[in-house]
């Protein structure tokens, strides 16, 4: 029944606007509407990253589940984990709408919202209430007035590290003015040093670690990806998500649209996003935890990211094409793929086709 959204469900969402529609399927979500996709369990598809065991590799990209609404019916879909935010520490209505297209040639996306969220204290009530036991990280970034961007960052590994399973740092939006700034060297040193600091003492009062992700852009040039690979690796990070939408518009079929301002993401970078990827794989050597995201729309793209190094991957904006089926048709193909290659478990696979990618220009 689920496979029904490809022909009525996106039919009928697709006569709103983007954002409405989308308010629509968190509604949807809420409410119970979605009904339940079970996965088959597959030992083949855990492992254990950054201290965290994920029963399947496949994730809901932050961006969807902005304030936590709906983590729990995300997890039902078949997904191994979640992500919300991206959360600021005080409430902001983004960017003026309309600031979402679609690029229906393309499966494509391009928004420009801005962090639009509820804040802090709404998203921190709501994943205090949840009682489950799924891996659900918290996406955090920085108001756009913020007199101090990076005490911003502190103050989410602060007040969500109570319920947090692990931290994304968002640098890497295009639609905040500034932020990608910090993605340069002396700026990323300053950041990474007081939130791994904040972890850190927040992890000697609660016993435990949670581990902090960095999202970086696509659009990065080599020397770029030098200095966050230096970075990344001298402060100790615990991994990395490869990566964020794009200001790039190559090759769109949908010209119209393609003058919109704001990020890209969906099917069209899925090549850009997974070259960078395996570029910094490269850098930062086998040992650091990837999170690779970007184009994901299949069981065959998934894998290609595991291929060019990545550990888990996220998707986001083919689900707004494919439907709320698409997590276990994923997982699903996943473990006919690890049949296919005769695989005892997922990481096996993992940078077998590193070097290809690495070699891609971006």
């Amino acid at each position: 029944m689920i496979d029904a959204f490809k022909t009525l469900g996106r039919r009928g969402l697709f006569l709103f606007d983007a954002e409405t529609a989308h308010g629509l399927s968190i509604a949807a979500l809420k409410s119970g509407v979605v009904p339940t996709c079970r996965v088959r369990p597959d030992q083949r598809l855990a492992q254990t990253v950054a201290g965290i065991r994920f029963e399947n590799p496949l994730g809901m990209a932050a961006g969807f589940d902005k304030n936590a609404e709906v983590p729990e019916a995300l997890l039902k879909l078949g997904f191994g984990f979640t992500e919300i935010g991206t959360v600021t520490p005080k409430p902001q209505s983004g960017n003026p709408r309309p600031r979402i297209f679609r690029l229906v040639e393309d499966e494509g996306v391009i928004n420009r919202l801005g962090f639009n969220n509820e804040g802090h204290e709404a998203a921190y009530r709501r994943l205090a209430a949840i009682r489950g036991q799924g891996i659900i990280g918290v996406n955090i970034g920085a108001n756009k007035d913020s007199g101090d961007r990076v005490a911003d960052y502190v103050a989410g590994i602060r007040r969500f590290y109570s319920v947090a399973r692990y931290f994304t740092a968002n640098i890497s939006s295009p639609n905040t003015p500034g932020l990608r700034d910090l993605q340069g060297r002396e700026s990323l040193a300053a950041l990474l040093l007081a939130v791994l600091s904040a972890r850190d003492e927040e992890a000697a009062k609660a016993g435990r670690k949670v581990p902090v992700f960095l999202k970086i852009a696509p659009d990065l040039t080599e020397e770029g990806m030098d200095d966050i690979a230096a970075e990344a690796l001298a402060h100790d990070l615990d991994g990395l998500i490869v990566s964020n939408t794009t200001l790039a518009r190559d090759g769109l079929k949908d010209a119209v649209q393609a003058k919109e301002t704001g990020g890209l993401s969906g099917k069209p970078v899925f090549e850009k996003s997974t070259a960078v990827l395996a570029k910094m794989r490269k850098r930062v050597g086998p040992a650091l935890p990837i999170i690779g995201v970007g184009g994901v729309s299949s069981a065959e793209t998934a894998m290609e990211k595991i291929r060019a190094g990545a550990d888990l991957v996220q998707l986001y904006s083919c689900m707004v094409y494919e439907g709320p089926g698409l997590p276990a048709r994923i997982v699903g193909g996943l473990s006919r793929l690890m049949d296919r290659e005769r695989a005892a478990s997922i990481r096996d696979l993992r940078d077998t086709r590193l070097d290809y990618w690495a070699a891609k220009k971006v």
